[in-house]
């Protein structure tokens, strides 16, 4: 591998990821922690770490409070990643996931970040540009957005991004996922509710959801990966609309799946791998972090077990 990144990921709302396990939780009533860990997380700082599990080199860049850097400086120095986050005042948020083993069921409780004043703003823009002249050439786009930033900040990067000639990965929601739709990024990974956000209904069957992504992308999106749950992802081109359907999922933690998702992506896609692997990749990154408890992937090999055993299904389009 290059000793310079050529994958970084913008994380503007990061978040450390305090996961509790108490097995028959109950709202209201008094509840004991069997474990608990602290994880640093955010959608983009979950992919960059996943990435580097692979043995990619990274860059992570965004937004991080300096009040609380030091567990997200511990896992970039760990495993050597770029760290380019612009430092702002006060500090990240600390999401709650209470995880429920006896249940099988999993309580988020996300807290609303930091406010993001323009001079930080500006401070990332530079970041941007000097990674992409350091030779970055793909940037992910991932996660919510902090106070004091415009809803269209992800549809002005990419922009900025595409006009640099480099590739831009979107995984977002909302707003600023609808937003930055109109510049057409390269790879989008909506869930299945985040795309019925965006079209106004409840999306039924596979027929519909994948008349509406190709309607929100409005033909500028490459390659559109609608992740199901347990019914699998989508993974559509312009010519092709496969169904990977995951066998053998044992399901600790919802934490990072979708993240783990677009790593698979981003790796099976610097091997070259024709879209039925990549799919099967991905859905197999996605799996191993089902079975983790916290933002973790488990062994290479297990991960390539599970994508072994991905059915792919072509669907006519």
């Amino acid at each position: 591998m290059s000793e310079r990144a050529n994958i970084a990921t913008i994380t503007l709302n990061p978040a450390i990821d305090q996961t509790v396990q108490i097995p028959g939780f109950a709202a209201g009533e008094v509840n004991r922690i069997a474990e608990q860990q602290s994880d640093a997380g955010g959608k983009g700082v979950n992919v960059a770490s996943f990435l580097s599990h692979f043995g990619h080199k990274i860059a992570v860049t965004g937004f991080l409070g300096q009040d609380n850097a030091s567990i997200f400086e511990s896992l970039f120095d760990a495993q050597g990643i770029d760290d380019q986050f612009v430092r702002v005042a006060g500090a990240t948020r600390v999401n709650i996931k209470i995880v429920d083993p006896q249940k099988q069921e999993i309580t988020d409780i996300n807290a609303p970040g930091f406010a993001v004043d323009t001079g930080a703003m500006e401070s990332l823009e530079g970041r941007i540009k000097h990674l992409a002249a350091d030779g970055v050439d793909c940037f992910v786009l991932a996660g919510s957005l902090p106070a004091g930033v415009p809803t269209t900040i992800y549809r002005d990067l990419i922009i900025a991004i595409h006009a640099m000639g480099k590739e831009a990965v979107l995984d977002a929601s909302g707003m600023a996922f609808k937003a930055a739709l109109e510049a057409g990024p390269d790879i989008i990974k909506p869930n299945v509710d985040e795309l019925s956000e965006l079209i106004g209904r409840k999306l039924e069957g596979l027929a519909e959801i994948i008349d509406a992504a190709r309607w929100v992308s409005g033909g500028k999106v490459g390659l559109i990966v609608v992740s199901m749950g347990a019914d699998g992802a989508l993974f559509i081109t312009d010519k092709d609309v496969l169904h990977a359907m995951p066998k053998g999922a044992v399901v600790k933690s919802t934490v990072g799946a979708g993240d783990a998702m677009v790593a698979g992506l981003l790796h099976g896609r610097s091997e070259g791998l024709p879209l039925a692997d990549l799919a099967r990749l991905a859905t197999g990154f996605s799996l191993g972090a089902l079975g983790e408890i916290g933002p973790h992937l488990p062994a290479r090999e297990v991960i390539e077990a599970f994508a072994a055993k991905v059915v792919i299904e072509h669907l006519e389009l």
